[in-house]
């Protein structure tokens, strides 16, 4: 089976055994998963292979770089902040001053430490091992559930579905997600693929190409043009810095009516300044002639009006030729001066103050709910937003629980985050004082409130009866819903974001990072409480390490293998740091290059505080992950102190940043709160059609915990994200 998906199933917690013969040394190798790599195997005990401990060990990370200070923690606690520091210039002389990248450079301080025997008390991991048969089984099933779901596919879960249909394990009968339907198009070049697309995607479609074949790896040019939305809108918060790239808001947070620029305001350019290669013309063009073959929509011709001149330069671009009257009468009103665009006479609506008229002009609840904080904040009576939010009947779980999000979160007092994914890249913008000054979408304490209950009753009607009986765990309480995913890396003990863990008495947190292929990555630690940041990182930690937080030196010479750790006692750390809420745990590539051009992966250790074993121990891995973005920047998790809770980010961060603690990270408390709002236990409870309280009587469990061997219901763990997002 190919790597791709033995590591996705890994992920899930399968072993595949995909050798030929019986089972041997299973005795040994099962001993050997346990106290090696704390692997507890739960089924399929005959079909273990020796061969497996090294693929196990290789994902947990057994041959991990050692770190500056071999010795971590002791023995740098054991150094002055002047000998770190002049550790630390003695090594950056080492390698930036003469350019000695490739043999890893130690400490000239550090004395000879001697280890203990590893005697940690770990969770085990539990693990069942699967032939090759039920393997394949399991990825057509995962496949047709990631592509039943409607948000967008990360880049390890687009890989999987890619990688299935490849090998011919799979061939996909439907694709919501536009995105994702753009991409495999894009990736097989096969024009069946527009089955799942509608003709505006096409638009969706140059744009990917573009990216994908000219963008991608050339640095982008920070312009003050404005960003397009997804109904062609520019938007207010257009800063200088942005990139004209027709990023859209998240549905989460869609732009409300300040952000909506005058016509004569909106930019004047198309999409890009396309300049295709002729094998990409000749694609774009056969794609497009299957687009327009038979019959045209009228509703998708209206849709494409919102775009025309992007639509109008494209066609220009790639001299396009209709090749029957639908297609030509297409083209004719695309490139003429008509437009009968949807958004024309919304806009005409508002501007007359009939907000009702210009919400029912939507048509779709959906785009109602797009829109609803601009047509609430111009309602004139309480008996005119009843009525706009009477017009809402999108039975869409997806895109409300979005908006259940944003309206049961932070009040209209505090400043906005704006957030973007392209490219499956994360933008954020947070708003100034000066932003919110001028904003006019402002809700009242009590409509925002009749807005957070109407769509609460909306997204529990949309979900009822969707299961027969249910058994939900009361720990999915801590699993938050997965509703934007795309902007992830793969990898074991991934959960979705905004996810929070209990951190276990006793145990400290070790965080680790480690890479190949380039000279220098960073980890870095953030701290946020008090209305502040504190940083910790290569260039802070000469004077702060103790017992409290300890980092393990800056690796800098680590092109053929390089690795840095931090060990936070949480107990400690309340006691030195007060102020401090939060810990916020990033990556970055120092070099310059995306980490898709390098290998790296992170994760944390749970270790006990009397520190014993090797520096990395894979037997106390808790996640261990793949970043391998097109960025030079990660967040990767984040500590509440104060709850002893671990919360799961795994942000990929769109841009060129090599530093950390250079922007303010308050946009994340969003993500920090969000399975406080709703979370897994809620979903499920909404769809049950009957809770039960015993398992044994349910037909769909929700629970990580292992299911005994006669079990026949359907089970969904923390894991399974694939599951989950075909549900919604």
């Amino acid at each position: 089976m190919d790597k791709i998906l033995k590591d996705y199933l890994f992920a899930k917690r399968y072993l595949v055994s995909d050798e030929p013969g019986e089972g041997e040394n299973v005795f040994e190798t099962l001993f050997a998963l346990g106290r090696l790599l704390g692997i507890r195997i739960t089924k399929g005990h005959e079909l273990l292979r020796a061969s497996m401990i090294a693929y196990a060990g290789k994902q947990l990370g057994t041959h991990v770089p050692a770190p500056f200070y071999k010795g971590f923690p002791e023995t740098v606690r054991a150094l002055s902040p002047d000998q770190l520091l002049y550790d630390q210039i003695v090594h950056y002389v080492h390698t930036y001053g003469l350019g000695l990248f490739n043999e890893p450079g130690h400490s000239v301080f550090e004395e000879d430490f001697c280890r203990l025997a590893f005697a940690e008390k770990t969770e085990p991991k539990d693990f069942a091992v699967i032939d090759e048969a039920t393997a394949n089984a399991l990825i057509r099933e995962s496949c047709e559930e990631l592509l039943q779901g409607t948000r967008p596919l990360s880049d390890s879960q687009f890989e999987v579905v890619k990688t299935a249909i490849s090998q011919g394990l799979f061939v996909p009968a439907k694709c919501a997600s536009k995105d994702t339907a753009v991409r495999l198009l894009l990736a097989f070049r096969d024009p069946a693929y527009t089955k799942f697309l509608a003709l505006p995607d096409f638009i969706r479609l140059a744009d990917e190409l573009q990216y994908q074949g000219y963008e991608k790896n050339r640095p982008r040019v920070p312009v003050g043009c404005g960003i397009v939305d997804e109904d062609g809108y520019a938007t207010r918060f257009c800063q200088p810095g942005f990139v004209a790239d027709s990023y859209r808001p998240c549905l989460a947070e869609e732009t409300d009516e300040d952000d909506i620029l005058s016509e004569e305001r909106k930019p004047k350019t198309g999409l890009y300044k396309l300049n295709l290669k002729n094998v990409d013309r000749k694609f774009l063009t056969k794609a497009l002639d299957a687009f327009l073959e038979g019959e045209i929509n009228e509703a998708a011709v209206v849709a494409c009006f919102e775009k025309k001149a992007l639509w109008s330069g494209i066609l220009h671009h790639l001299h396009y030729r209709p090749k029957n009257e639908a297609a030509e009468a297409f083209v004719r009103q695309m490139r003429g001066s008509e437009n009968l665009s949807v958004s024309s006479r919304f806009e005409a609506h508002m501007a007359n103050g009939d907000v009702a008229g210009a919400a029912k002009e939507l048509g779709s609840g959906a785009a109602v709910l797009r829109h609803l904080q601009y047509l609430l904040s111009r309602c004139k009576s309480g008996e005119e937003a009843a009525e706009v939010l009477n017009t809402l009947d999108s039975g869409n779980a997806l895109v409300l629980l979005q908006l259940y999000y944003k309206y049961a979160g932070n009040g209209e007092d505090t400043l906005r985050t704006f957030r973007f994914t392209k490219h499956n890249l994360l933008k954020v913008h947070q708003e100034t004082e000066e932003e919110a000054a001028r904003r006019k979408s402002r809700l009242t304490p009590a409509l925002r409130r009749m807005v957070e209950v109407r769509i609460r009753e909306m997204l529990y009607e949309a979900l009822k009866n969707r299961l027969g009986k249910v058994y939900v765990d009361p720990e999915m309480a801590r699993i938050a819903v997965p509703i934007q995913e795309n902007a992830s890396s793969g990898g074991f003990g991934i959960l979705p974001k905004g996810s929070r863990l209990p951190l276990p008495e006793g145990k400290k947190v070790r965080a680790f990072t480690y890479w190949e292929k380039v000279n220098d990555i960073d980890l870095s630690v953030i701290g946020m409480g008090g209305g502040r940041q504190v940083e910790f990182s290569w260039r802070s930690m000469a004077g702060r390490q103790s017992k409290a937080i300890t980092y393990s030196g800056d690796q800098t010479s680590g092109y053929n293998g390089g690795s840095e750790f931090f060990d936070v006692d949480l107990v400690e750390f309340e006691k030195q740091w007060p102020e401090i809420e939060y810990l916020v745990f990033c990556d970055n590539v120092y070099s310059g290059l995306n980490f898709a051009e390098c290998i790296c992966r992170a994760g944390y250790m749970m270790r006990d505080k009397k520190d014993s074993g090797k520096v990395f121990e894979p037997k106390t891995v808790a996640s261990s992950f793949t970043i391998n973005c097109e960025s030079t920047f990660a967040y990767l998790f984040a500590i509440d102190i104060r709850n002893r809770e671990f919360i799961w980010l795994n942000l990929t961060k769109s841009g060129t940043q090599i530093i950390a603690g250079a922007e303010d990270l308050s946009f994340l408390l969003d993500y920090f709160g969000r399975a406080k709002i709703f979370n897994l236990y809620d979903l499920f409870a909404a769809m049950a059609a009957e809770r039960v309280d015993d398992p044994s009587e349910a037909d769909v469990i929700v629970s990580d915990k292992p299911l005994p061997e006669d079990c026949v219901a359907t089970q969904i763990r923390s894991c399974d994200v694939d599951k989950v997002l075909a549900l919604l």
